[in-house]
């Protein structure tokens, strides 16, 4: 039974950092693209960064140069590290894994429908 859980949201103020961790099991981690979405309240779900399979990263122009995607194939985990936060970052976000190795990262967040596998998402605030 595979596993997709996120963790590290939580309230912040606006210019803080949060470290995003997404843990899987149950799956070949390192065969998986991996991405993150997030979403604020009254709005559609939007992708914000992606990884694949070989460490690179894509990333939304609102979150360049603030945002850090990594990935630990050891562990089975992905992170999300969070810098210089602003208030429209305030979402729910959830992990996301894709088996489509052949879309690139762009493409891929664009395409919700190619993801099986989602985590029940994680909070965070950032207050004014």
């Amino acid at each position: 039974q595979w596993q997709v859980v996120e963790s590290g949201g939580g309230l912040v103020q606006a210019g803080g950092s949060l470290r995003l961790s997404c843990s899987v099991s149950g799956l070949t981690f390192r065969d998986l693209a991996m991405c993150w979405f997030r979403r604020a309240r009254g709005k559609k779900r939007e992708g914000v960064s992606c990884i694949n399979r070989g460490g690179t990263p894509y990333y939304v122009d609102s979150v360049k140069g603030r945002f850090t995607i990594s990935r630990d194939n050891g562990e089975k985990t992905m992170y999300l590290q969070m810098n210089n936060l602003k208030p429209e970052d305030t979402a729910m976000y959830f992990c996301a894994a894709s088996r489509n190795t052949y879309y690139g990262l762009a493409s891929l967040l664009l395409a919700e429908n190619e993801f099986d596998y989602w985590g029940q998402g994680t909070q965070v605030t950032v207050s004014s």
